[in-house]
This record gives structure tokens, C-alpha cells and sequence, in this order.
């Protein structure tokens, strides 16, 4: 991981080789295993618009954006020759820097990324905007996160609720889901599902689990129902009528919380 995360090798995360190694030495030796599948760098060193963050500074740029991909690249190249990783991807980036990634990747003969983790569900649906037709022609995959908004779809902070040990509860960042007019939009959504004989959680995942530029769909559980509703999604198939509301829904609150 890179960015602003004082708690992870006394605030060096950094994708620099040295630390790239070490987190992935770190990795092998917590997980008790001799190689990864897929390792993803999670967030881009350079400052991007994540977690409800607008407007573009243009000031932030350095000019060395794509040499940090390219080292970046070229060590996890280093780990996939020493058989400790199969493949790799990136998670919360841009359009632009998954295709430096590519590019770079096929003009020095590295490693291609396999997969984008991006957040994806009906409170935002911003990766349609770029980074689907991106997922689709060059064959990197969603693995979508936070498709219930963090736990906000499914109504249990509405009106200023707080369930203890929720994920909101314990995570700041989940507030990118606390915006004003949410709860009217999750209450239409909560509606909508029950026209139609559903619960919203499973109408959610369901909606997720269809998405053509999905590779999978990353559910996160804090109890048995959690994962039982999740999985209850996987034979529930959507019928037009509902996608249409589902659309005009959209349509009326798109990406309330990028």
C-alpha cells in the first residue's frame, strides 16, 4: 500500500522497491505461504480522487508518476521470476494510471495488471464512467468492493443510526457514505427492492454480481447472515422491469457517493 498510513512501516509506504519487498516478504511470512496468486497495489502513491474526494489538483502532480509505475513494475516483476507471486493488479486507481500500467508493461516486457479493485455499488457507480470500457477491451477485471456502500444499503444508518462494531462505527472512511440526501436514496432503493419481493442487500449484490466488466464481487461480513445474504444473490437473476426502476432511480441520484 502507498499514501498517507503513519501505522504501516513508520509512514515509509512508499512504491519504492524497498518497500515494496518488504511488504511482500511481510505478506508471505504472515500468511504462512511460499507465494501469492495475485498481489495487488492498493492505493497509487500519487494523490487520486478516492474516497469522496472532488476536483483535480493539478498541483499534485510531480512528473514522476510513471516512473514510480515503472519501478513498481519492474519489482513486482522481480517477485513473479522468484516465484512469489503468480499475478498482479491495482486497486482504487484511475483510468490513466491502469493504462500507464499496460503501457508500460507492454513496452518493457512486464508484467500485464489482471485486475482493478475499485469500489462499485448503487451509491457509486463511477468506475461505468471511465473504467468500464477500459475493464472490457483490455481484459483487467473488477473486483469490485464495498457493494453494499459499506453496510449504508442496507438502511441500517438511517436517520443517524449507529450500530456498535458496524463498519462505519470503526472506519472513518466509510463516511464517504454520510452525505446529505443518502438516506432518502437509500430508503428508494430499500423500496424498490421490496416492491419486488427482495431484500436489499440481495437486490444490491445481485445488481453487482451481473455487471459484464466483473471479475468478482468482494463482500465483507461481520456475522453468518452477512455472507448467507451474499450468497443467496448468486441465484437471484433480476428481471427487466426492475432494472428499468433501477435505472430511473440512477438516473435521478447519479454517484451520490464517489
Amino acid at each position: 500500500a502507498a499514501g498517507h498510513l503513519p501505522w504501516i512501516r513508520e509512514g515509509a509506504a512508499r512504491l519504492d522497491r524497498a518497500n515494496i519487498n518488504a511488504a511482500l516478504d511481510g505478506s508471505l511470512k504472515r500468511l504462512k505461504t511460499d507465494y501469492i496468486d495475485l498481489y495487488q497495489i492498493h492505493w497509487p502513491q500519487r494523490p487520486v480522487n478516492t474516497f469522496g474526494k472532488l476536483g483535480y489538483d493539478q498541483f499534485s502532480v510531480s512528473g514522476r508518476e510513471a516512473d514510480v509505475i515503472l519501478e513498481t513494475l519492474q519489482t513486482l516483476d522481480d517477485a513473479v521470476r522468484a516465484g512469489k507471486i503468480r499475478h498482479i493488479g491495482v486497486s482504487n486507481e484511475t483510468p490513466w494510471g491502469v493504462m500507464k500500467y499496460l503501457e508500460l508493461a507492454a513496452r518493457h516486457n512486464l508484467p500485464r495488471i489482471q485486475s482493478i479493485q475499485n469500489p462499485y455499488s448503487f451509491l457509486n457507480r463511477s468506475f461505468e464512467i471511465g473504467l468500464a470500457e477500459m475493464a472490457m477491451q483490455e481484459k483487467v477485471g473488477l473486483l469490485a468492493y464495498a457493494p453494499l456502500a459499506a453496510g449504508t444499503l442496507t438502511g441500517k444508518y438511517l436517520d443517524g443510526q449507529m450500530p456498535a462494531k458496524s463498519r462505519r462505527a470503526i472506519d472513518s472512511r466509510a463516511s464517504r457514505y454520510d452525505r446529505k440526501g443518502v438516506d432518502d436514496i437509500v430508503r428508494g432503493y430499500i423500496d424498490l427492492a421490496q416492491r419486488h419481493g427482495l431484500d436489499v442487500a440481495v437486490m444490491a449484490h445481485a445488481f453487482v454480481n451481473t455487471r459484464p466488466f466483473l471479475t468478482a464481487n468482494i463482500i465483507g461480513a461481520t456475522r453468518v447472515e452477512h455472507i448467507e445474504t451474499a450468497l443467496t444473490s448468486l441465484d437471484v437473476t433480476l428481471p427487466p422491469e426492475l432494472l428499468t426502476n433501477i435505472e430511473a432511480l440512477h438516473a435521478r441520484h447519479p454517484i451520490p457517493c464517489p
